[in-house]
């Protein structure tokens, strides 16, 4: 049974940036893809980013170039650096893994 926990989220100013941090309980980093979501009041959950076992990454592309995918395989962490934040971006975001999810982190980007 794997854990996720997710920390990093807050709130930023447009422009700003934020980095995001996905924790599992074990070593499962390694053998499945890693997914970050999020999702908007009012709107479906959504994947934003991906990283697979093999270091390959996607983007969905609302965050192609303003963000980025990364893992720590001795820390069992996955990063999602996000910058140039928008409102846009406002949502919460989850850590995914095969069907295992995280509770989520409130990002909001405003003034």
């Amino acid at each position: 049974q794997a854990q996720l926990v997710e920390s990093g989220g807050g709130l930023v100013q447009p422009g700003g940036s934020l980095r995001l941090s996905c924790t599992a309980s074990g070593r499962i980093f390694s053998f499945y893809a890693v997914n970050w979501y999020r999702q908007a009041p009012g709107n479906e959950r959504g994947l934003v980013a991906t990283i697979r076992p093999g270091g390959s990454t996607y983007y969905a592309d609302s965050v192609k170039g303003r963000f980025t995918i990364s893992r720590d395989m001795a820390k069992n962490t996955v990063y999602l650096q996000m910058n140039s934040l928008k409102p846009s971006d406002t949502a919460v975001y989850y850590c995914n893994v095969e069907h295992f999810w995280g509770q989520g982190t409130q990002v909001t980007v405003s003034l």
